[in-house]
């Protein structure tokens, strides 16, 4: 198997053009220097014979390299396409739900179900490092840009950054940066003090503003604040409460993180969920390339170059907020999602009136009366189902699981239809091959005029794989019925008749 990047000449091409598509698909490596950077990088070109690609961070500094500090390898986006490979995207997610942070590599491929020298090797060949040299890397990586943006105290980063150890933080970051964590502060001088606030790059085009309206006609009173320019919301990481809030930089390709009062050790996990939300590591160059050719979605994609896939926060909120939609506007959706919240979520003090309540967890609802906030019989009794699941561990929100497996544990559920568990997987996994094939609109908007059948959908949608979850963005945005139609904006039905799901 070989590397995922670009061609020599593609690479060649990306780094003295400075292409921010191209970023964080492949990293450059300087001999004469002994820097990697990204392609985006504003020094003076090296020379064509000084130059080595490489695919990921890691396998730069795997080589011997170190971190560019004009560039900042750590702003990178990841590389979305890896998602096509299932073992490689199951073994990342694990990855990334931390699976290496306090237990050796052999954990994971236990995990994956694969011998330690399978799984070395299938790392080597695609990313071009071991999963202990990519995992080492991203933690040292976090740490440079927490010391670069941040306030923070040394201690409270290298906790951040997976290190028990101020003694052996302080020898890695030596070790991988070249100089001691104290000098690279130095180097960059002070920051404000205050609330962190972290730059969290994308590859563009992102259409910030549709995104924002996608979350804002779904935000939950009390837990969520969304205007035209940024997203707020509260965040309960290790007991502690907080809200976070996400802007767009006016001027680069970034968002910008605010943290608030959250402990270290949680940041890499809200980061790695607000990209998530966000969708910031989607390549959609590559996206655009296979859903061109469908003319119809050749449209929507010149019309809104920069749809992604809108994420969700938690993956039991938006189970429940899909299960609450079924059969029901987005208005009356959200109305019954704060009434939810009102009578089963926590309040949360110390925190801001409006921003200071808790989604219920599983537990919470798994027995509940749901019908005194006015929910039917039948749909009360499939949230109760679904929370159960969740509670029991029956149902999971881990991204290591593929499409098929999620689908399968969702549709075992009473009163859960394929449309609803992939609704769920779009957006609480973010799975970009998701496509609820029953949706009314889709069938309306690809019948053009006519209503496709669902088996007609599905076999239009083969040729969109496996992309099909931003041909759905797009097809919504290219129907007029998709502003007030439930189906199309995150209401599935389960009635077979009304929705064909």
């Amino acid at each position: 198997m070989q590397l995922s990047m670009p061609s020599h000449d593609q690479c060649e091409q990306a780094r003295l053009a400075r292409d921010a598509r191209f970023d964080g698909l492949f990293f450059t490596a300087v001999r004469s220097t002994g820097i990697y950077c990204r392609p985006v990088c504003p020094a003076p070109a090296p020379r064509r014979e000084n130059v080595s690609y490489y695919p990921t961070a890691a396998a730069a500094a795997a080589a011997g390299y170190r971190p560019c500090l004009r560039c900042r390898p750590e702003l990178s986006p990841d590389d979305a396409n890896f998602m096509q490979d299932h073992t490689l995207h199951r073994a990342l997610a694990l990855l990334d739900e931390g699976i290496l942070q306090e237990r050796p590599a052999a954990a994971l491929a236990d995990a994956m179900e694969l011998s330690a020298r399978q799984l070395q090797r299938l790392f080597v060949a695609r990313l071009g490092a071991t999963p202990a040299q990519l995992h080492a890397t991203r933690r040292l990586l976090l740490a440079k840009q927490l010391l670069t943006e941040t306030a923070l105290p040394v201690t409270e980063i290298a906790l951040a950054a997976g290190f028990n150890s101020l003694r052996r933080f302080n020898g890695a970051f030596l070790e991988g940066c070249g100089m001691p964590p104290s000098a690279l502060r130095r180097q960059h001088g002070a920051v404000p003090g205050g609330e962190p606030v972290l730059r969290l790059a994308y590859r563009p085009p992102l259409d910030f503003a549709a995104m924002l309206g996608f979350l804002r006609k779904r935000a939950i009173p009390g837990i969520e604040r969304i205007d035209e320019h940024s997203y707020q919301r509260v965040i309960v990481a290790n007991g502690r409460a907080s809200l976070i809030r996400v802007s767009a930089d006016p001027k680069r390709p970034e968002l910008r993180l605010q943290l608030g009062t959250s402990d270290a050790r949680t940041i890499p996990a809200i980061v790695a969920r607000v990209r998530h939300v966000f969708d910031l590591d989607a390549d959609l160059a590559t996206v655009h390339a296979c859903l061109n050719h469908e003319p119809l979605l050749a449209r929507g994609i010149a019309e809104r170059p920069g749809l992604r896939i809108p994420g969700g926060w938690d993956g039991f909120e938006i189970a429940a907020r899909a299960v609450l939609g079924q059969q029901v506007s987005v208005a009356a959706a959200t109305t019954l999602a704060r009434r939810l919240v009102d009578r089963f979520g926590e309040h949360l003090p110390g925190l801001p009136e409006g921003l200071d309540r808790q989604f219920p967890a599983p537990a919470a609802l798994a027995d509940a009366p749901l019908e005194s906030i006015g929910l039917p019989r039948t749909r009360a009794a499939t949230l109760r189902a679904v929370a159960r699941a969740c509670a029991e561990g029956r149902l999971d929100f881990s991204r290591a699981q593929t499409l098929e497996q999620f689908v399968r544990n969702a549709t075992a559920l009473p009163g859960i239809g394929p449309w609803t568990a992939h609704y769920m997987a779009l957006r609480a996994l973010g799975m970009p091959d998701a496509f609820p094939a029953g949706d009314l609109v889709l069938q309306q908007v690809l019948g053009e005029g006519r209503r496709l059948s669902e088996r007609a959908t599905e076999a239009r949608s083969q040729a969109w794989r496996p992309w099909r979850a931003y041909a759905v963005l797009h097809l919504w945005h290219l129907s007029q019925a998709g502003a007030t139609s439930p189906a199309a904006h995150g209401a599935p039905s389960r009635t077979p008749r009304a929705s064909g799901t």
